[in-house]
């Protein structure tokens, strides 16, 4: 027998589910608001908390809207978490959930948390999505809470380029394991990036500019029609970014991200700048134009040579393959600055220690998950650091995902 309670929620968790307490234990409810009163039914039962399907509104909140998208909702695509929230309002509760991170986590007293710089429209900002296939042969997301791919016609959150190019797709591929798409929003480039079961080029015919490219089992990429990477234009400046490289999903806030992490650095023009995790060059390329010397460092390959492309003729940069924690003590040069931009596993002690020992005055960290970064910013507070102010920015909107730039001083 399930059981169904009445809840007053109060809080919202990092992961996207509204918070409320029941017989003394914290309970998770997807798909509602705090402030709410809500039916739900327990569906995961744990000593300390348990999780519960949303099964009646009962006093909604002001910030509760009619999602748009007719594929959202529970038990179907989880893409999105918070199309029924207004969009002003998540990125404000985006910031809560940070202040709560670097509370709970960094055990930081009263943190210096801006107010979230909001994306503008909130809808139509990926430049890029990864798609499943069903069983069927349709394209879809991964359902929420599950691994079954709920089938898709279109996306409101994706691109309009991308959004025609899903309409216009007629497939009939049974290997088809997934497929992305990419497109430069300032050039219009679009990609096809695809990986099948068996590893024999497929019969392909397009009729508009459009690269598609294979990747193989052992991670080989094969162009089958067009290039291998696509451009996009940041601050009027072009980046190469090759069909395996990380870029920043939401180009016009990737823009937002550069104004913070160079207000940040404060640079005067003498400073050695590191910076970590570098990826196709994004952040390098400007402190470049700013500072006496940068070094990146980057472990993709692919995106190893898109830097180098992009930041081909500036003598003044030095761009390093490999992990960061083996090759900071290849980097001899006194560090004035440094910025990192980890995976959302964030930093690892290795890491953390090699910088705590090279001492940079300013350090900068772009985290996609603020619970990694509070726990970091709290190890490097504890050797010496202050940390300065955490700026949100809502590069996801309609979901619960959030980046961070923090600024922590020696």
């Amino acid at each position: 027998m399930t059981e169904t309670i009445t809840l007053e929620l109060d809080a919202m968790a990092h992961g996207g589910e509204a918070i409320g307490r029941h017989a003394g234990r914290a309970i998770f409810v997807p798909y509602a608001i705090p402030g709410e009163r809500v039916r739900a039914e327990i569906t995961e039962d744990h000593d300390r908390y348990a999780r519960a399907r949303l099964v009646e509104v009962l006093s909604p909140s002001p910030a509760r809207v009619d999602p748009p998208c007719p594929f959202f909702g529970q038990d179907k695509c989880g893409g999105c978490q918070w199309q029924h929230i207004d969009t002003a309002v998540q990125a404000r509760m985006k910031g809560l959930v940070t202040v709560d991170q670097f509370e709970r986590v960094g055990k930081f007293a009263a943190p210096a948390v801006f107010e979230p710089i909001a994306d503008e429209v909130g809808w139509e900002y990926r430049n890029h999505a990864l798609f499943r296939v069903t069983p069927e042969g349709r394209l879809g997301f991964l359902a929420a809470r599950s691994h079954e791919v709920y089938p898709i016609d279109d996306c409101l959150i994706i691109h309009p380029l991308l959004s025609s190019l899903l309409r216009s797709l007629d497939m009939t591929y049974p290997e088809l394991e997934w497929l992305e798409m990419r497109v430069g929003t300032a050039t219009g480039d679009l990609m096809l990036l695809l990986q099948a079961k068996e590893e024999e080029s497929p019969s392909l015919e397009v009729d508009f500019p459009l690269s598609i490219v294979q990747l193989r089992h052992d991670d080989a990429v094969a162009p089958l029609i067009g290039l291998d990477y696509i451009l996009e234009r940041i601050h009027e400046r072009e980046f190469r970014i090759s069909a395996t490289s990380f870029f920043q999903v939401n180009s016009g806030q990737a823009a937002e991200l550069v104004n913070i992490v160079m207000g940040a650095l404060d640079l005067q023009g003498h400073e050695h700048v590191l910076d970590a995790y570098c990826g196709v060059g994004l952040f390098t390329a400007f402190i470049a134009e700013e500072a006496a010397a940068v070094t990146g460092i980057e472990i993709n390959p692919p995106a190893v040579v898109d830097a180098r492309h992009n930041l081909a003729g500036v003598d003044n940069v030095a761009i390093l393959e490999g992990p960061v924690e083996e090759l900071l003590s290849d980097v001899t040069d006194r560090l004035d600055a440094v910025v990192v931009d980890p995976p959302r596993a964030g930093l690892g002690i290795e890491v953390i220690d090699a910088l705590i020992d090279r001492q940079p005055e300013r350090l900068v960290y772009v985290s996609c998950d603020p619970a990694t970064l509070a726990r970091d910013c709290r190890r490097l507070v504890n050797h010496g650091y202050a940390l300065e102010w955490v700026q949100p920015v809502d590069l996801f909107p309609q979901t619960y995902h959030i980046e961070n730039v923090a600024l922590l001083s020696r």
